[in-house]
């Protein structure tokens, strides 16, 4: 079965609008996440020994821009689903989509990650605000062993508010069979 109909087709280069995260880029949320991904680089949290640096102070770790867009205050956890479902994994069976994107029309629900590619260009740096735009950058199918394989690639331009600046871009392949 073909599921690459001209609906989702139409899918292809539809862009979201931009979102914006809620906070500005804060130097203690930059040092939690240096934390996290155990990355004890001072230029992340000492301001005395970034300036000396060629940043010329404090940034934000390269991925800092894909956890700077989080729900907004007042709306509800994406977990409390799993009190009504128990196959509930977490996922949410996006159908692909990005921030802001609809969800693509394919009645297919088991979900694989094929992986992510990332570019960076920019670190984001404290006050920045970032601002986030999808779009489907293409879908389409393979057949498989165990039967068709729908692939829905979304791509991510990750900017500030402020001036534009292109700080990474990211690709997102998920499969669904």
């Amino acid at each position: 079965m073909n599921y690459i109909t001209s609906e989702v087709r139409s899918f292809i280069g539809r862009e979201s609008e931009p979102v914006v995260a809620w906070d500005p880029v804060e130097t203690g949320a930059i040092r939690r996440m240096a934390q996290g991904i155990m990355d004890d680089d001072p230029v992340y949290w000492d301001q005395d020994y970034a300036s000396t640096t060629k940043f010329g102070g404090v940034v934000a770790p390269p991925l800092y821009p894909m956890h700077a867009i989080r729900r907004l205050p007042g709306t509800p956890d994406p977990l409390v689903f799993s009190d009504a479902d128990p196959d509930f994994d977490g996922a949410g069976q996006s159908h692909g989509e990005g921030l802001g994107l609809p969800p693509v029309p394919i009645p297919l629900t088991r979900l694989i990650n094929g992986g992510n590619e990332v570019e960076f260009y920019a670190f984001a740096r404290p006050g920045d605000r970032i601002v986030a735009t999808s779009r489907y950058r293409d879908i389409y199918q393979k057949e498989g062993s165990s039967g068709p394989l729908v692939f829905v690639i979304t791509e991510t331009s990750y900017t500030t508010e402020k001036d534009s600046t292109l700080l990474m871009i990211s690709r997102r392949i998920q499969i669904f069979r």
